[in-house]
């Protein structure tokens, strides 16, 4: 991509890098020096800025505040073996950040302004790129609303905001997840399909009860009959059933996630069978009760790939058998690490670099 867009940079008079222990990353704790902001008024947007990463400053009217037109996505960078930067399916996000935001009647952003943003961004804090296994550069692109009006309806101003934050691994752990049959994610007709800020805002409290059960997260069951299982936490939920790869179909409940096309993708590509379908609860517990569910697992940006040791129901723990080493969640994962870190070739076209 050439770049067309003019971008104003304004450096941070001294790093803050050196405060920052990248042997011990709390995920989501560290912020790297700069952001991309970029305002949209007028029916337009304005000139993108690189400005040193702080406070942003509004009236306690701005609108996002109140009816929650917010909206964000979830991405990573890495260094490769010679230093460059790589961008694991960039464009896939800025699609689906534009797909949340007609949904949520907000603008959508120009790829230029996306990716040359980004890039720009990167190159300009690539030093907080962690090099170290299982660390990676996580990238919070969002956007929200910012007219000052105590009012319902589609604000008429925006911004546009990237930051970045070095992280390590998101879960040090198999998970353990208890199946929700009270509460809801998403209804038919509603915003589950959109990063929004609500969904995630609306899914604390369950989370948090769960917790106080002892499990780590909760896998999201539909709206309408609490029957089929639909996604675990923050993240879309895959399993493998008699050798076959199954997974919820995406639709207006279903967040299409990233890691989860890249998963199918490579499971088509290594011959397995793959089926995009209801999976009923009941047919879950039967089925690990048989033996016939081999593994279970959540993909999204953060985790990558999240392996599940015990699903709770109504009561009762059921639990997972071991992976083992030729696990295909394993196998899976090791293909898309060495995919976005450069180590195996990128055949399908997925790897962006800055």
């Amino acid at each position: 991509m050439t770049d067309t867009v003019q971008i104003e940079i304004h450096q941070i008079e001294k790093s803050r890098i050196d405060a920052v222990d990248f042997d011990n990353l709390v995920f989501g704790r560290s912020f790297a020096d700069h952001m991309l902001v970029v305002d949209y008024k007028d029916g337009a947007w304005q000139t993108p800025q690189i400005v040193p990463y702080g406070p942003i400053s509004y009236t306690p009217a701005m609108m996002s505040l109140h009816y929650g037109q917010a909206i964000f996505e979830g991405m990573k960078a890495y260094k490769n073996a010679e230093g460059e930067i790589l961008v694991f399916r960039p464009h896939d996000n800025w699609a689906r950040l534009n797909k949340s935001a007609v949904r949520m009647c907000m603008p959508e952003i120009p790829e230029d302004i996306f990716m040359e943003g980004l890039s720009a961004l990167l190159k300009l804090d690539s030093a907080w790129i962690p090099a170290k296994p299982g660390c990676s550069m996580y990238i919070r692109p969002f956007m929200f609303s910012t007219d000052e009006y105590v009012g319902v309806t589609p604000s008429k101003t925006y911004k546009f905001m990237i930051f970045n934050c070095p992280v390590g691994a998101y879960y040090s752990k198999p998970l353990r997840v208890k199946v929700e049959t009270q509460y809801i994610r998403a209804a038919h007709g509603g915003v589950g399909f959109s990063k929004n800020a609500g969904n995630y805002g609306g899914s604390l409290y369950p989370t948090q009860l769960a917790a106080q059960e002892g499990y780590d997260q909760i896998i999201w069951t539909d709206a309408a009959t609490h029957q089929y299982v639909e996604e675990a936490g923050t993240m879309n939920l895959l399993f493998v059933v008699d050798n076959k790869l199954v997974t919820a179909p995406t639709g207006d409940t279903i967040l299409d996630g990233v890691t989860r096309k890249s998963v199918l993708q490579i499971a088509r590509d290594w011959g397995m069978e793959v089926e995009e379908r209801q999976l009923s609860v009941a047919e879950l517990v039967e089925g690990i009760k048989a033996g016939k569910v081999q593994e279970a697992f959540g993909a999204g940006t953060a985790a990558v790939i999240a392996p599940i040791s015990t699903i709770g129901f109504e009561g009762q723990d059921y639990e997972l058998p071991e992976r083992p080493a030729d696990a295909f969640s394993k196998r899976v994962y090791e293909e898309i690490n060495s995919i976005r870190l450069g180590v195996k070739e990128d055949s399908r076209g997925w790897v962006y670099k800055v």
